[in-house]
């Protein structure tokens, strides 16, 4: 339980398992309790929601990393806002590096506006527009190129899924931090009870937060935490969650890598670092972006690779694009 440890310290403990756990949405120590009635419907759910990633460009690893070896691995998870007929844009971009020899975690938040170069289109751009052009291909690639590292997994998390997966919970509660009052619906300061309807409305407020998108990701965050929380703890809840998984979850990594990265890579989560872009907002031809130093760029960069055990790559050389 949270008891007084706050629902931010919570996820910077367990990030790296963050929108991971919801995918499997199991306790383990349940799932021997449930073996065979759990190990079917968790099959069947991870065969829907596997989707191997279509780049436009090859991946920057020269061949896929073998969890037996236990190397160090790198996670993208991508949040997205898709309604009917609108792919939508990627709202929440979390890179996470876990190293099972040291054993450690690096996570990093790439802020949704930052402008970069688009692989694939060939201009710059917000790096969540990436989605929007080109899907989690599109995506992986561009934070690829941005972060000068491999992205070995993704797993992609449609924000309007939380209404179903929190409904299908029994709702959750959260420590709000503020009073705001979003599309008719009031959010006391405090600890308040959601259902997914008003979960999906408190995770999405963005223009009325002093913090505005940061403030919306540590929303996100805590929605995110409080669904892991109660799931965990939802026996009777497995069914309606995993439907609600297969129809708003997307991953490249099976149900055997899941549980290869469970149970070799999970002590790694006692050694979380944050790391921080820090970048100033613009406006550039009357658009809003985040503007990310060269420095401060390859600093991070330089972490994540010494992270991983690899060499970062030769300096960038790229012809000139369109400002």
């Amino acid at each position: 339980m949270l008891g007084k440890r706050s629902v931010w310290h919570v996820w910077e403990k367990r990030q790296w398992i963050g929108v991971f756990c919801i995918v499997l949405i199991v306790s383990f120590g349940s799932f021997y309790l449930y073996r065979q009635f759990l190990y079917r419907q968790l099959t069947q759910t991870a065969q829907q929601i596997h989707e191997p990633v279509k780049r436009p460009v090859p991946m920057k690893r020269s061949a896929p990393v073998e969890l037996k070896r236990l190397p160090p691995i790198s996670f993208l998870f991508i949040g997205v806002d898709e309604r009917k007929g609108d792919r939508g844009r990627a709202d929440s971009l979390l890179v996470v590096t876990v190293n099972p020899n040291q054993p450690s975690v690096k996570m990093v938040s790439i802020p949704r506006d930052t402008r970069t170069v688009i692989v694939g289109k060939g201009k710059r751009d917000k790096i969540n527009h990436s989605y929007a052009f080109g899907g989690v291909g599109m995506t992986v690639a561009t934070v690829e190129r941005f972060l000068d590292i491999p992205i070995d997994y993704y797993v992609k998390v449609n924000m309007n899924g939380f209404r179903d997966i929190v409904d299908a919970v029994g709702g959750i509660t959260v420590d709000n931090p503020f009073a705001f009052t979003y599309d008719k619906t009031a959010f006391p300061k405090g600890r308040i009870m959601l259902n997914g309807e008003k979960a999906l409305k408190y995770a999405r407020m963005r223009h009325d937060d002093p913090r505005g998108g940061f403030g919306r990701e540590d929303r996100q965050k805590q929605v995110v935490e409080a669904v892991i929380q109660k799931g965990a703890t939802s026996l009777l809840a497995y069914d309606d969650v995993l439907r609600a998984i297969a129809r708003h979850v997307k991953t490249n990594l099976t149900l055997e890598q899941m549980k290869a990265i469970y149970t070799n890579y999970k002590r790694a989560h006692t050694n979380v670092e944050k790391l921080h872009l820090a970048g100033t907002s613009t406006k550039i031809n009357g658009v809003f972006y985040v503007i990310i130093p060269e420095k401060e760029r390859q600093a991070v960069s330089k972490q994540l690779n010494a992270h991983l055990q690899i060499a970062p790559s030769l300096p960038r050389k790229t012809k000139a694009l369109p400002q």
